[in-house]
């Protein structure tokens, strides 16, 4: 079963051509051709205007730089951040965005683009609202994007889209998600009752209509990480994947303990120094741990595939439930030079996919539903004429870590090569981090766009995020 294919219509994603050059200059259809138009042209030659069409070229496609990011530590659920919502967690990582840049003054940056996955009604305007709340100019528009857990890289994408045509200069991009203020819903047959009264013409009714509530009306509907087609939590899902690709305990543990160690040493070098601001007094992700080994993992008992023979995946090789906020600020080049600003890192591609995971081949491991970046990174690929190796770093989101090993394997099995170990995630992914679903984009674009400024010269990094639904989102950015 093939997966849905992206559209690939936007510009910054055509042909994969090298930054810097347009892949669609010189070719938009003249605007006079619509029936509204020929109607005043016909008029105007009737008086004796001039009658030639004049040529609209197509806008230019620009590079557009990742300048930097800010992001607050990410916390496990009900913890530090149990009171906070997505705005105040959003504006917190906005506002040091704001202070770190000099972004307060009038008009700095076009627009606002960010998003939640767990969103209570009062979060329809989140963007707009962390805007007017924050130290950014209260006249910069916004909107809202979710994309499940792929919304901080779309969020990236949109604004670097308009960049890229020239719609505007510079936009701020990426996501925030809170698990322990999750949105608790009114019981659906409570809601249904209240929705009766509130729909009866007389007071008889509507005390009719009430009288059908009973106690077990009054139990919220709590929202769960289970997939509404198949009712499997997204853990469930990667169990089923990890057993259909032979992913080992072993080897998921191994992942697990790099990646704590890896960000624990990423913090000590203070690499992190300028992409992370306090918030609610933690200064650095409290999910991470320094001390973890595959040996200390190894002692964790399975808590998903347990209805299989010998299950893999444990709390230790997969992502907690976690709370934070991440933000990336994108411009285009003339807008970093006026400002003395020296970009990170290019966004030259990106690619979405998705699968069929409730009727394709599941059990296969081919449509297992965090297995849709097996299909677009190898698009994206072939679109830009590189291979896996042509890229110094390659970030997959950790999710879990078997879904990590099954994309790795995927990939090789699409000819994509093997991916040096010593190229992925060098700073740290999810499993260590935490993963705030509409976050964990923006947090990579950062993190990798610093790794590639770090090490010099020119040089290429690769992300790839999975996200529920079957989707998947990814992308390419270059130095130099």
């Amino acid at each position: 079963m093939s997966p849905s294919d992206s559209s690939g219509t936007s510009p910054s994603e055509s042909s994969g051509a090298s930054p810097g050059k347009s892949s669609g200059a010189g070719s938009a259809k003249n605007p006079d051709a619509s029936p509204a138009k020929s109607s005043v042209a016909s008029s105007a030659k009737r008086s004796g205007a001039s009658s030639a069409k004049r040529s609209v070229p197509a806008p230019a496609v620009r590079r557009v730089a990742v300048i930097g990011g800010t992001r607050i530590p990410f916390a496990r659920s009900d913890g530090p951040y149990a009171t906070a919502s997505n705005q105040d967690m959003l504006t917190a990582a906005l506002d040091g965005l704001v202070e770190r840049y000099g972004l307060g003054d009038p008009g700095a940056v076009g627009e606002f683009v960010a998003g939640a996955v767990l969103k209570h009604s009062r979060d329809f305007n989140l963007a707009r609202e962390t805007v007017l709340g924050s130290e950014l100019d209260a006249r910069t528009p916004a909107y809202d994007i979710q994309q499940a857990c792929g919304t901080g890289l779309q969020a990236v994408i949109a604004a670097a889209n308009k960049i890229a045509l020239g719609q505007t200069e510079a936009a701020i991009a990426g996501g925030a998600d809170t698990a322990s203020d999750a949105p608790l819903g009114v019981n659906d047959r409570l809601r249904r009752v209240l929705l009766e009264a509130r729909r009866a013409k007389s007071l008889g009714g509507r005390v009719k209509a009430l009288s059908q509530v009973r106690p077990s009306h009054l139990v919220p509907d709590i929202p769960r990480n289970a997939e509404p087609r198949t009712r499997l939590s997204m853990g469930e899902h990667a169990a089923v994947t990890a057993r259909a690709w032979g992913v080992t305990r072993e080897a998921q543990d191994e992942l697990a303990a790099a990646s704590h160690q890896r960000l624990a040493a990423a913090y000590e070098r203070g690499f992190f120094e300028d992409l992370v601001v306090p918030f609610r007094g933690l200064d650095r992700d409290q999910n991470l741990r320094p001390g973890s080994t595959p040996e200390k993992l190894a002692a964790l008992k399975p808590v998903f595939g347990l209805d299989g023979e010998h299950p893999t995946m444990t709390a230790g090789n997969s992502t907690p439930l976690t709370d934070g906020a991440a933000l990336v600020l994108l411009a285009s080049e003339e807008w970093a030079e006026r400002r003395g600003l020296e970009p990170l890192a290019y966004l030259t591609a990106h690619e979405t996919a998705a699968v069929d995971f409730v009727h394709g081949d599941v059990a296969g491991g081919e449509d297992g539903l965090l297995m849709a970046p097996a299909y677009a990174v190898p698009r994206m690929l072939e679109r830009a004429g590189l291979g896996l190796d042509d890229f110094e770093f390659v970030e997959v989101h950790e999710a879990f870590a078997s879904q990590v090993l099954a994309t790795l394997a995927a990939w090789e099995k699409r000819g994509l090569g093997p991916v040096d170990r010593a190229r992925l995630n060098v700073n740290g992914s999810s499993l260590a981090t935490g993963h705030p679903f509409a976050a964990t984009g923006a947090r990579i674009v950062a993190t990798l766009a610093k790794s590639l400024a770090e090490s010099g010269g020119s040089g290429r990094g690769l992300i790839s995020v999975c996200a529920a639904g079957g989707q998947g989102v990814t992308a390419i950015l270059e130095r130099g």
